[in-house]
C-alpha cells in the first residue's frame, strides 16, 4: 500500500509538472483560429507546421541559438573551475579566516540579482562589452551559489586522501586536479546541469546586455514574438519558438539525468 500510494503521488506530480509543456507542445502544433476559439479546446480540431516558419520570420533563430549554446557553455565551463577552486579552497584548505570568508560569500546571496543590473551594465558599457559574447559570460563565470554546493562535496571527501597526498609532498594544485575533483563528479555534474539550463533560460540578463536581435539568447529572443500582429498575439508561433527553446535541454537531461538526480541527492551529505 505504502509503496503504490508513493507511485500515485509521484505520477501526478509528474503530470503537473508536465502539463506546462504539453500545453506548449499542442499550442505550437495549433492554427491560430483554433488558439483563440472560446471556451478552449485542449485538443484542437485541426493541426498545423505554420507556426514554424513563423518562428524563423521573426527572429533570427540561427543566430540566437548559436549565442545560447556557446553562452550556456562557457559559461558552465568557467563557473566549474572557478568555483570549484574556491570551494576547494574553503572546504580542504586551513587559512585563519576561512569560516569568515564563507559567511560572507553566503551573504550576497542575500543580493537580488536585479539590483545589480544597473551597476553591472554601467561597467560593461564603460569596458565596451555590452552586445559582445565576452560581455555576457565573464561576469556569470563564477556564482556563490557553485561554490557553497561544491564545497558540500568536497567536505563529504575524505579528509585522509588529501593529507596523505600532501605528506607525499602533492601540490595544492594537484591535490585539487588529481584527488578532489575525480571524487566530486556528482558534484560537477549536477552544477553543471544548474549552470548550462539556468543560462540557456536566463532571459533578463542576455536582453539587458545586449542591443540587438543578432546579439540576443534564443530564450531572450522570444520576448520578440510576443508583439501583436494586426491586433492578435501569436499564441501558436510563440509557443513553437518555445518549444525550439526547450527541445535541446529535454534530450540533455534525458541523457544525464540519473547522474544528476544521484548529485543532487548526495549534495548535502556532510555540512
Amino acid at each position: 500500500m505504502g509503496r503504490s500510494s508513493g507511485f500515485l503521488i509521484a505520477t501526478v506530480a509528474a503530470v503537473i509538472c508536465a502539463f506546462p509543456l504539453l500545453i506548449i507542445v499542442i499550442t505550437a502544433f495549433t492554427p491560430q483560429s483554433e488558439v483563440l476559439k472560446y471556451p478552449p479546446k485542449l485538443i484542437p480540431a485541426s493541426w498545423t507546421l505554420d507556426n514554424f516558419p513563423g518562428v524563423f520570420d521573426r527572429i533570427p533563430v540561427g543566430a540566437q541559438l548559436w549565442n545560447t549554446i556557446q553562452m550556456a557553455v562557457l559559461v558552465t565551463v568557467f563557473s566549474l573551475l572557478l568555483d570549484s577552486m574556491a570551494a576547494y579552497a574553503l572546504a580542504c584548505i586551513d587559512f585563519k579566516g576561512r569560516g569568515i570568508v564563507l559567511a560572507v560569500l553566503l551573504a550576497t546571496i542575500m543580493i537580488p540579482f536585479q539590483a545589480l543590473l544597473i551597476p553591472l551594465y554601467k561597467m560593461l558599457s564603460d569596458l565596451g562589452w555590452i552586445g559582445s559574447m565576452v560581455g555576457l559570460v565573464v561576469p556569470r563565470a563564477s556564482d556563490v551559489a557553485g561554490i557553497f554546493l561544491l564545497r558540500q562535496f568536497f567536505v563529504s571527501i575524505p579528509r585522509d586522501l588529501d593529507n596523505a597526498a600532501r605528506i607525499d609532498g602533492a601540490s595544492e594544485f594537484r591535490i585539487y586536479w588529481s584527488i578532489i575533483l575525480p571524487n566530486a563528479k556528482a558534484g560537477l555534474l549536477t552544477l553543471g546541469m544548474f549552470n548550462f539550463i539556468g543560462n540557456w533560460n536566463d532571459m533578463i540578463w542576455p536582453m539587458t546586455m545586449t542591443n540587438s536581435a543578432q546579439d540576443r539568447t534564443l530564450t531572450a529572443g522570444l520576448a520578440l514574438l510576443n508583439g501583436t500582429q494586426q491586433g492578435v498575439i501569436p499564441y501558436g508561433v510563440t509557443m513553437a519558438g518555445s518549444l525550439i527553446s526547450v527541445l535541446p535541454l529535454i534530450i540533455l537531461f534525458t541523457l544525464v539525468q540519473k547522474r544528476f538526480i544521484e548529485g543532487v541527492a548526495s549534495s548535502g551529505i556532510k555540512g
